[in-house]
């Protein structure tokens, strides 16, 4: 009996994140008075854009002219498995969907051509805690993209 209420639980929790899983909506994806949206009150959220500890991260930089940087992005986030779901010479989004539950993670990124920098936030669609993945997922792509433009040049 014992093996068979664990088991219950197991499979209830699976549904759960399957469930979450299939029902997160894709945010409203924009720049907010020229800049990245915030980040939720929940910590499953960074943002190159908002200061301390818990949600602030470097944005990237880059060394080329902002076309080749943005063409660089891109590559870089292909390259780490995300998808370019908009972009326009100032503004791009793309997705990351996890393998086992598949969770999906909004990046958003926005040019700053004359800082030589590019604004970065990742956020998760659902749940309160993410352990630490977006931060992780923009680190991973900050050296993706430091390898495209050094291949760039």
């Amino acid at each position: 009996i014992i093996i068979s209420v664990i088991l219950l639980v197991i499979a209830l929790l699976i549904g759960r994140m399957v469930f979450l899983s299939l029902a997160s909506k894709a945010p409203d994806t924009k720049l907010v008075d020229g800049k990245l949206r915030l980040c939720p009150a929940t910590p499953n959220c960074v943002s190159s854009e908002e200061q301390g500890d818990a949600k602030g991260i470097a944005p990237l930089s880059f060394n080329s002219s902002s076309d080749q940087a943005w063409e660089d992005l891109k590559a870089a986030i292909e390259k780490s498995g995300g998808v370019v779901k908009k972009a326009d010479n100032r503004y791009l989004w793309a997705t990351y969907t996890t393998r086992l539950f598949r969770y999906v993670d909004d990046m958003e990124f926005r040019m700053e051509a004359e800082q030589n920098i590019i604004h970065v936030r990742s956020g998760s669609r659902v749940g309160k805690s993410d352990l630490g993945v977006n931060r992780k997922n923009v680190e991973a792509l900050r050296l993706q993209f430091k390898e495209a433009q050094a291949s760039s040049q």
